[in-house]
C-alpha cells in the first residue's frame, strides 16, 4: 500500500482520537532507519508515521552536501517506495521546524508537493511540524497561520507547538528553559484552536513538562493534566476535541503515556529511544566479534563481519523491535485501517 492519502492520514487521526490511542512516530536518518520503522509497524499491524528532522535531513544528504531538503526528499521517497510493498499506511511528517529555518527547509519542501499535485502526483508529505515555541505566543500563532493556510491548500496537515519542550534536540537546547514555559495554559490552548482550526486540520503539541531525551526517574515533571484541562476548555468553548501531539516522549512511564491517551494525544515522537536501540546492537556485535571485524596481530579478519551490512541487520532489527513495542505501548497495534 503506498503513502497514505489525505484522506487516509485524517481518517487514521480521527479514529485514534475517537478510540484512544496513539501512532508512533518515528525520526529516521537512513534507508536503515526508515526500513526497520516500515518492518516494525507492518508486524506489529499498525499504521505509523514516519518523519524527518533539518538534521536528519542533512545527514541523509550526505557529509559532503548536508542538505536538508534533498535529505528530507530522498527519505520519503525511499519510504514511499518499500511502504507500497507491505498491508499498513504509513503518513511521511517532518519534525520541528524552527522559525529560523522555514525559508530554507519548510517553505521548499511545501514549493516540492505543490509542484507534485501540479502534475497530478501525490504529496511528497502529509504534514509538516513548525515549531513557533521560541516565539511569543502572539508571533507564533500568526506565522502558524500563514504557514497553514498555505498548506491546507495543498491539504497538508500542519502540526504547531505552544511552550517550550525541555532538554536537547537536533542542535536545539532548551535544558536551561523557565519552569513555566514548559506547561501550556488552557487559555493558550483555546487561542490556538480559535486561530488555526477555521483554516483547516492541524495537530497541537501542547507542552506538558515533556522533555527530549532521556532522564533519570524523577527528574521530569510530567503533568497531563494540563492535556485534560485544555481539552476540556477546547470542547467547552468549540463544542470539539483537538488531536494532540506527545513530544519527548522517550522513556516515559506506560501509565503517563496512557493517561495522554486518554485526553487526545494521537501521535508520540519516538527518537531518542529508537537511537539508542539501533546503536546498542552495533556495540554489542562490535564487542562479541572484535577479532573478526578488525585485522589485528597479523591476521585479516572476516569480510562476513566487517561486511556493514552483518551489523546493520542487527541494528535494523534491534529498532524495529523496539517500535513493535511502541505500537503496542500505545495501542495502535492491529488497529491499522488496512487490516
Amino acid at each position: 500500500m503506498p503513502v497514505c492519502s489525505h484522506e487516509q492520514y485524517t481518517q487514521m487521526l480521527d479514529r485514534a482520537l475517537e478510540q484512544g490511542y496513539a501512532y508512533p512516530a518515528i525520526n529516521v536518518t537512513s534507508t536503515s532507519t526508515a526500513n526497520a520503522a516500515v518492518e516494525a509497524f507492518a508486524e506489529a499491524k499498525s499504521d505509523g508515521i514516519i518523519q524527518v528532522s533539518t538534521g536528519g535531513g542533512e545527514f541523509a544528504s550526505g557529509q559532503s552536501l548536508k542538505d536538508a531538503v534533498l535529505g528530507a526528499i530522498s527519505l520519503a521517497q525511499h519510504t514511499r517506495l518499500v511502504a507500497e510493498k507491505h498491508n499498513v499506511l504509513i503518513a511521511l511528517h517532518t519534525d520541528h521546524c524552527h522559525p529560523n529555518k522555514v525559508e530554507s527547509f519548510l517553505l521548499p519542501l511545501i514549493e516540492e508537493t505543490e509542484k507534485r499535485r501540479s502534475r497530478g502526483e501525490p504529496n511528497l508529505f502529509n504534514s509538516h511540524m513548525f515549531d513557533g515555541s521560541v516565539l511569543p505566543l502572539d508571533e507564533n500563532i500568526k506565522m502558524s497561520q500563514e504557514l497553514h493556510e498555505r498548506c491546507a491548500k495543498s491539504e497538508i496537515i500542519l502540526e504547531i507547538e505552544t511552550g517550550v519542550v525541555g532538554g536537547e534536540e537536533d542542535g536545539v537546547n532548551n535544558e536551561d528553559a523557565p519552569a513555566e514555559k514548559l506547561y501550556t495554559t488552557p487559555e493558550d490552548m483555546v487561542k490556538v484552536t480559535q486561530a488555526l482550526d477555521p483554516i483547516g486540520r492541524f495537530m497541537y503539541a501542547a507542552t506538558f513538562g515533556n522533555v527530549h531525551g532521556v532522564y533519570k526517574p524523577g527528574n521530569v515533571k510530567l503533568k497531563p493534566e494540563i492535556l485534560k484541562n485544555g481539552q476540556s476548555a477546547i470542547q467547552e468553548a468549540f463544542n470539539k476535541r483537538v488531536p494532540l501531539v506527545f513530544h519527548g516522549g522517550s522513556g516515559s512511564s506506560l501509565e503517563e503515556i496512557h493517561e495522554t491517551l486518554n485526553y487526545g494525544v494521537v501521535k508520540m515522537n519516538i527518537d531518542t529511544d529508537t537511537q539508542y536501540t539501533f546503536t546498542r546492537a552495533v556495540v554489542d556485535f562490535m564487542m562479541k566479534n572484535y577479532d573478526q571485524v578488525l585485522k589485528v596481530e597479523g591476521e585479516v579478519g572476516s569480510k562476513k563481519h566487517y561486511d556493514p551490512r552483518a551489523w546493520m541487520k542487527k541494528a535494523e532489527t534491534s529498532m524495529k523491535e523496539r517500535i513493535i513495542q511502541a505500537c503496542r505501548d500505545l495501542k495502535s497495534d492491529g488497529k491499522s485501517l488496512l487490516q
